[in-house]
């Protein structure tokens, strides 16, 4: 701006003086010719007057010296008789001259004209004598041109020094006009309105200033969601462009033991040297979705790849989301590992009373024994029927674990009535069964804490000896939890079996299992039921010494 005021302003300066300097000499030039003119004229008509009363003689070198003009006398024939420049029989006749012609026949002539003789633009005047001469008076123009010049050179002068004071006031008065401008509060442009000129452009910059804090409010409203959203999330997220990570949420920091600091900005190698990231991450920005599975501190994630895209083709960037699948792939395996116990457990009574009943069809069966056959049909039937009804309170306790209602239930009154139904099984066994404590009221579903209690006191038969006890002892601890104790004096559980026993069809023994009728559901339900009351199960046991097991709720 203060280039474009210095040149602009100089340049009008420049073209100011030069049309004065050219107006001046025009009028200059005019003025001076015209009293140039003048001056030869009269010249002429006095030298017209003398030589008219003296005669010729008048004019000597001495006269032509009197003047700056030239003289010429001229006869009537054109010859030059006197020049006061040059001698007069050198020159040329003059007959053809304009001036000389117009002189004879009208007695005055003139011609303006370039000299043959001085080379130099000259003005001729010419008067017919009366003897019939001709006196001319000229004088050069040039005179005129050089006092231009002269003036030229202070024309120069002048330029310089009011183009100087020019610069000099515009540097100063655009310093003023730019100082404001470059002080402007942006930020509030209409609390610095310093030219009215400004105004239009201030308010535009107040409407933008509105226009921007608007955008950015809603580009943060829309970024704290985004991070409110993505930094709560139990799987990790990771989002890039085609060259560097742009961000990462707190789980997948987490998952790979990364900062948000360490690896946004930089390429994804930063993140993890996991080759199966790598793959998906370059196999998304080919532009192909791509689903792989990771394994990382034993645990199982599934990598889910895919691009985003700018248009319909051109991919910009990628997000991978990764989710933890452990517990996921746990409980599949379970389900086929549970589906397969089934499907034995299911097969294994079912051979026993095809087998047997097809023995007693083709007749291969003494009379007298098949009573037997019957008995051991009808236990593997009971040992089915067990084993289907504790399936389907698994099944139950799985699909309804969320939906069971729930009411207060007095756990001693649950004891005593599991004593009652395994009074005949116990004294069948020889075993003693004994109930004691006090009343314990905790919020639970009588049905499912009726068979774990049910379960925990028929195991503790089975599994017993002659002469052996089973002890229920219903109480409320010191910190006021209830807790339902099952103490025997039976076989026990060896150590390295402690912990496997309440998984579903594991028994410690298979062959007692089958014989005193065990699913091998029993401790599942009993751990299910715990889950479901929020309830602790402990064990303590013992080979040849006994099992307690104690829930506390």
């Amino acid at each position: 701006m203060k280039r474009k005021i210095f040149k602009h302003t100089g340049l009008l300066v420049v073209l100011a003086v030069l049309f004065t300097f050219l107006m001046m000499h025009i009028v200059l030039y005019d003025r001076t010719s015209r009293d140039m003119k003048d001056s030869v004229r009269t010249e002429c008509r006095n030298l017209k007057s003398i030589l008219d009363q003296v005669g010729e003689d008048y004019l000597t070198p001495e006269t032509g010296d009197l003047t700056s003009s030239r003289l010429t006398l001229i006869d009537g024939e054109g010859k030059v008789l006197f020049e006061s420049l040059e001698p007069a029989d050198r020159m040329e006749a003059h007959g053809d001259r304009p001036e000389f012609r117009q002189a004879i026949s009208t007695g005055t002539g003139s011609d303006l004209r370039a000299s043959k003789t001085f080379h130099e633009q000259v003005y001729y005047y010419a008067m017919r004598l009366e003897d019939g001469n001709v006196i001319r008076v000229s004088r050069s123009m040039d005179t005129v041109f050089k006092n231009m010049e002269s003036g030229f050179l202070l024309v120069l002068g002048l330029l310089a020094l009011f183009g100087t004071l020019a610069l000099i006031f515009v540097n100063r008065t655009a310093k003023r006009l730019i100082e404001p401008i470059n002080h402007l509060d942006l930020e509030h442009p209409l609390d610095s309105v310093v030219y009215e000129e400004l105004s239009p452009l201030l308010v535009r910059i107040e409407q933008q200033n509105r226009q921007i804090q608007e955008q950015m409010s809603m580009l943060k409203r829309s970024q704290e969601e985004y991070l409110a959203i993505t930094e709560y999330m139990k799987d990790g997220l990771i989002v890039t462009n085609r060259k560097v990570v742009l961000s990462m949420n707190r789980a997948a920091q987490n998952l790979f033991d990364v900062t948000q600091e360490e690896c946004v900005n930089h390429d994804i190698i930063t993140v993890s040297r996991n080759e199966k990231l790598r793959v998906a991450f370059q196999a998304a920005l080919s532009g192909e979705s791509e689903d792989l599975m990771m394994d990382i501190q034993g645990r199982t994630y599934q990598l889910l790849a895919n691009p985003v895209r700018a248009g319909e083709a051109k991919v910009t960037g990628v997000v991978i989301l990764i989710l933890d699948i452990t517990e996921r792939q746990k409980a599949e395996m379970m389900r086929k590992e549970f589906s397969a116990n089934v499907s034995h457990e299911l097969k294994t009574p079912l051979m026993s009373i095809s087998g047997y009943a097809e023995i007693i069809e083709n007749g291969m069966v003494k009379p007298g024994d098949i009573r037997k056959f019957a008995g051991r049909i009808h236990s593997e039937a009971n040992r089915l029927t067990a084993l289907v009804e504790d399936i389907i309170k698994l099944s139950r306790l799985d699909e309804q674990e969320k939906s069971l209602s729930m009411e207060k239930v007095d756990l001693l009154e649950i004891a005593k009535e599991v004593e009652r139904r395994l009074t005949l099984k116990a004294d069948k066994a020889h075993v003693r069964m004994e109930i004691r404590g006090e009343k314990a009221v905790v919020t639970g579903n009588c049905q499912v804490l009726y068979e774990m209690i049910f379960n925990l006191c028929d195991n503790a038969v089975k599994y017993n000896h002659p002469g052996g006890f089973v002890e229920v002892c219903v109480l409320t601890g010191s910190a006021g939890k209830a807790e339902v104790r099952v103490r025997d004096d039976g076989i026990g559980i060896a150590k390295e079996d402690q912990e496997r026993i309440f998984e579903r069809f594991y028994r410690v023994d298979k062959s007692h299992s089958r014989e005193t009728g065990g699913t091998g559901l029993g401790l599942s339900i009993v751990k299910h039921g715990a889950i479901l009351h929020d309830a602790k199960i402990y064990m303590k046991s013992a080979l040849g010494k006994g099992t307690t097991v104690s829930l506390v709720f």
